[in-house]
């Protein structure tokens, strides 16, 4: 029995999914405004990976008390549908870094937000990608991934109700804030505190 092309087109799709998982990874060096070198992979989307060794667990917000903001650590704005770190952004998260630190006995959370436009599960996803992006600079600066949580609040929390440009780049934003520890986040990060 003689068979075409055409019978095994559904293998194509299975054939591209694995030739992407198994893409290399490339190693991209960054060399930031203050003039160090950073070595991170890519991924294979050409996104960018966290350093080998970084511990990536995220630390559990339902746990203890209310995250508050204080004047050391600034919010960061985005622009009009973007998660991307801008340079003005990324000197602002490492001024917030050495904040954070210094106290590393803090808990920490960045919330994401969005202006008005879109849908509220777009914007909820964008605010998802704008914490995590945060919190992933926090990370290649030395932050502990255990000790950051990320949040969404999409277009919930605006700064501004006017419809206008304006306004609406004040609501693209990502906010730091943080918590002591409580004695339940700490018991997995101590390795003689009892289990």
């Amino acid at each position: 029995m003689i068979t075409t092309g055409r019978s095994h087109l559904w293998l194509l799709p299975a054939l591209l999914a694995a030739a992407v998982a198994c893409a290399p990874r490339k190693t991209v060096k960054k060399t930031d405004p203050a003039g160090s070198t950073t070595t991170t992979a890519s991924t294979p989307n050409g996104t960018e990976a966290l350093p080998p060794g970084v511990e990536s667990g995220e630390a559990n917000i339902r746990d203890g008390g209310q995250f508050a903001e204080v004047p050391e650590l600034q919010t960061i704005q985005f622009p009009y549908d973007a998660y991307t770190l801008v340079d003005e952004a990324r000197a602002t998260l490492r001024k917030n870094a050495e904040y954070l630190k210094a106290h590393s006995d803090l808990e920490i959370l960045v919330a994401g937000h969005c202006d008005e436009r879109g849908t509220t599960e777009y914007n909820l996803a964008l605010g998802q990608k704008r914490a995590k992006e945060v919190r992933e600079y926090y990370m290649r600066l030395g932050i502990s991934g255990k000790s950051i949580a990320t949040i969404s609040y999409g277009e919930e929390k605006a700064l501004c109700d006017e419809a206008t440009e304006g306004c609406w780049a004040k609501n693209r934003r990502a906010e730091t804030r943080i918590r002591a520890r409580t004695a339940s986040s700490t018991q997995g990060l101590n390795p003689k505190a009892p289990q």
